[in-house]
């Protein structure tokens, strides 16, 4: 990593726990779906998606992300290998990006694992995003900010 990027990597974990800190997060921080990337570019931290197998299928994936599921499709009950899962891909020391479709499960699944002593960051409005007026997902979210997926 430069020291351009060491220093931006900074900022960025800065900005996230200035975040964390006023929104009362258990856990490391909350970084936008650009933050996000730049760790991921940077080498300084990995993206844990946890939607269900339908939204990859369906609605895409980010390229190299873990795809570990929290709830399952369709009647949204935990995933009872999550942590098992969690445990065997990531180490406790490695900088963790959880995002879903909204932000809310990875928020809770970020809560979870920072329990368990893991280094986790939430992707605010997720891969979708917010909905607009007509209850479309075209607001925000890593997909409308133009970063990489695939379908």
């Amino acid at each position: 990593m430069s020291v351009v990027a060491a220093s931006a990597v900074e900022q960025i974990l800065e900005r996230a726990a200035a975040r964390g800190a006023e929104m009362q997060l258990s856990y490391g921080g909350a970084v936008t779906p650009q933050e996000a990337w730049a760790l991921v570019e940077a080498g300084a931290a990995r993206v844990l998606d946890v939607r269900t197998k339908e939204e990859w299928a369906l609605v895409g994936r980010i390229p190299g992300a873990t795809e570990i599921e929290w709830k399952r499709y369709a009647d949204w009950q935990p995933n009872p290998e999550f942590t098992a899962e969690v445990r065997q891909r990531f180490r406790t020391d490695e900088r963790i990006l959880l995002v879903c479709r909204s932000a809310q499960r990875s928020h809770d699944a970020a809560a979870h694992l920072a329990a368990l002593g893991f280094a986790t960051y939430n992707v605010l409005e997720g891969f979708e995003g917010d909905k607009n007026a007509v209850s479309q997902r075209s607001v925000n979210g890593w997909k409308v900010r133009g970063l990489p997926w695939i379908q």
